[in-house]
């Protein structure tokens, strides 16, 4: 099997330099994450705000530099790309933004998002063959041409703007595609029609996904294996199924715990006082990262960062209440992945 994409115990700290002499925080902790050539997966990356969901995806766009440890591209450190592999780089690596908005320029019209890809790879011979692309990569998002170009961008739905975006990244036939947090900023009603857009993608075109969110709930309904970050650290990992329907890490137990379910029998509300996140960890911080809000605290959690425990072939944990099970090795994490067909 070989890798497409490589991190290798990637570790990114923020501050604390000598121009810059405040606090450092470490954004990510000696993260590990491979996507093969072959088969095409779906890894959701899940946690909260300030988890390093969005540094993570930064790194592996190579928009910023891992303070240690490093990613690689068919094996080549993005930092050592020649022009011709970084080129091929920005082809089969795309991204899926945030806002549906934010991303378009107002003063041009939806089609020039997707003209520009194309004549920037010279994906097409003539202006008439390019047409006939942008056409055939809206209609495989779910698209009407012809309702779609010739408009500007707050002429369409939020969902329809996500949806070209997703078009523009089909146009260039990736082999992976970062997907951060696609569908935060969508109404409930038309996040189906995204979610479906990108699973199209994996399974029509064999594209690999990386999803970043902080829903547990779409991260279940979209992806085969899901990586839990807490602090910047791999607090769980593994087949969504079984991380998702039982949960191991404390942390995990609490984002599953926060999710709605439609039981009018269910009281809401927090029984017992759980001390919010204060942020990202610090450079000199020791011990588990979640250990000032996990109700099963012990003393070795304070002393020494737990390291991951395989807890079944296909997820494991860092957390000491599993200290009986063997460790797996952190670079070694996406072994632990299912690969579904």
């Amino acid at each position: 099997m070989s890798a497409l994409l490589e991190v290798r115990n990637a570790t990114k700290v923020f501050g604390g330099g000598v121009l810059n002499r405040s606090t450092p925080l470490v954004a990510l902790s000696d993260l590990s994450l491979t996507i093969a050539e072959e088969p095409p997966t779906i890894t959701a990356i899940v946690g909260e705000s300030g988890s390093g969901k969005t540094t993570f995806a930064r790194l592996i766009l190579g928009l910023t530099e891992p303070t240690s440890g490093e990613v690689l591209y068919r094996g080549t450190d993005l930092r050592q790309l020649d022009r011709e592999q970084r080129r091929q780089f920005l082809r089969d690596v795309q991204v899926i933004f945030q806002d549906p908005y934010e991303v378009y320029n107002p003063f041009y019209r939806i089609d020039h998002v997707l003209e520009e890809p194309v004549a920037n790879f010279r994906l097409a011979k003539s202006k008439a063959q390019g047409r006939e692309l942008i056409v055939d990569a809206l209609t495989s998002v779910g698209l009407r041409p012809e309702e779609t170009l010739g408009r500007y961008p707050h002429q369409l739905s939020g969902g329809q703007r996500q949806r070209v975006m997703v078009a523009r990244a089909l146009l260039l036939r990736p082999r992976v595609i970062i997907a951060d947090e696609p569908v935060s900023m969508i109404d409930a009603s038309l996040r189906a029609t995204v979610i479906e857009s990108l699973r199209d993608l994996n399974r029509r075109f064999g594209i690999s996904l990386i999803y970043i969110t902080h829903d547990l709930t779409t991260a279940y309904q979209l992806s085969e294996n899901i990586v839990v970050l807490y602090r910047g650290a791999v607090a769980e990992a593994g087949d969504v199924e079984r991380v998702v329907k039982e949960p191991e890490h404390p942390y995990t137990r609490l984002l599953i715990g926060s999710i709605p379910q439609p039981d009018p029998k269910r009281h809401w509300g927090i029984k017992e006082k759980i001390p919010d996140a204060t942020g990202n960890a610090g450079a000199g911080l020791v011990g588990c990262h979640f250990a000032d809000r996990c109700p099963n605290v012990m003393p070795m959690c304070r002393e020494k960062r737990p390291p991951l425990y395989q807890t079944a072939p296909h997820r494991a944990t860092a957390c000491y209440l599993y200290r009986d099970a063997p460790v797996a090795a952190s670079e070694k994490i996406s072994e632990l992945f299912v690969a579904r067909t």
